[in-house]
Order: C-alpha cells, then structure tokens, then sequence
C-alpha cells in the first residue's frame, strides 16, 4: 500500500506537461554529479525489484525462472541483453508473455540513445493495459536501469535527477557514463520541448 501510494501519480499513465513541471525542473547535472547521486539511497538489489507501480528491473536470473516470472504475474520482458546464444521469445513459449530483444552492450561508447523511445513505448503500452514489465539485462544495473530511467522522462515526465532517485529508493542501479552522458541528452531535448509546448501554449491561451 505504501509502495503504491508513492506512485500514485503513475495512474495517469502518460500526462502532457504542465506549467508545475517547468517550475520544479532541476538543473541538469554533469556525469560526476550523476555518478554521486547515483551512489546515494538504496544501493542493495534483488533478483528483480519492482521500482515504478507494476514495472520491475531484474538480472538474467528472474528472466531465466518461469516459475517466478509466472508468480509475480510478468506479462512482459524486455531483455537489454538480447544475444544469439542466450533463449529469446521462444523460451517463453506457452506463458503468454509478450517478448523484446535489445542486442546492446554495456559500454560507454554503445550507442543506447536509439532504444530509448521504442522501449519507452513498449513499456507503455503494457502498462496501460494493465500489463507487469521486467526490465532486465545481465546484472540489472546499467542496461535495463538506463532504458527504465528513459522511459520515466519520456513517458512520466520526471528529469533525470527525479527519474534516478525514483529508482534508487528500490533498487541499485547505475549506468554506465556513456549511458549517464545520453540519457544526460535526452534530458536536455525533454526540457526544451516543454519549454516549446509552454511557449505555444501561452501564445494560443493569448490568442483566444
């Protein structure tokens, strides 16, 4: 109960921004800065944690135990560790989970920016129809911690710093800095299109 009354506001699964968002912003921070906070709040994690209402990040271990992907009710994976020689969709055969694979390598100079938007989309489309989620790479740190903070900006709309420190009161993660410099970008591209959507907003709102 109290877990879901933090997260309450995840209800409204996806909002347009509002001018209470530009006037919280925090400012961006650099990778150092990032890093330390990082290393703040909960820095234990288990198996799978479940750090946003019904949305879980995990290690190869949870992805690889159907009897406990059937026990927490997982209907959707997305394995950030996608390879050739490990089980993909077919080893989920029969258990009505809906399956994507992401071929990405936990480096600093692997390009993850491109996953953010579609894995964002994945999660949010089984989320709003009632659907649970586990994230999961190798360990669960830095690959599936990146695409669940990804998906927290773009579909909840929290900054970064909001989106780490969401996370880190469940679960301890942390990105890679090739990952922390992207997700540092796409931070600054999110701010500045609700500064747009603001400005347009006003501009009509005067208009009429």
């Amino acid at each position: 109960m109290a877990f879901m009354s933090r997260f309450s506001r995840s209800r409204s699964s996806s909002r347009s921004p509002n001018r209470k968002d530009t006037e919280r912003v925090s400012p961006l921070l650099t990778v150092s800065e990032l890093e330390r906070l990082l290393c703040t709040g909960k820095t234990a994690c288990n198996h799978t944690d479940e750090v946003w209402p019904r949305l879980y990040i995990g290690d190869q271990d949870i992805a690889s135990d159907r009897r406990e992907l059937a026990k927490l009710e997982i209907t959707h994976i997305l394995n950030c560790a996608q390879s050739k020689w490990r089980g993909g969709a077919e080893y989920y055969a029969g258990m009505n989970i809906t399956y994507h694979g992401i071929e990405a390598h936990d480096s600093p100079t692997f390009d993850m920016s491109v996953n953010f938007y579609p894995a964002a989309e994945f999660i949010h489309k089984a989320l709003i129809n009632g659907g649970k989620v586990l994230v999961h790479c190798t360990v669960g740190v830095s690959r599936s911690a990146t695409l669940v903070l990804a998906y927290l900006m773009i579909r909840q709309n929290l900054t970064l710093v909001e989106a780490i420190k969401t996370v880190k009161d469940h679960r301890g993660v942390i990105p890679n800095r090739g990952f922390l410099r992207q997700l540092n970008g796409l931070d600054g591209i999110l701010r500045e299109s609700r500064k747009t959507f603001h400005r347009a907003e006003n501009t009509h709102s005067t208009d009429i």
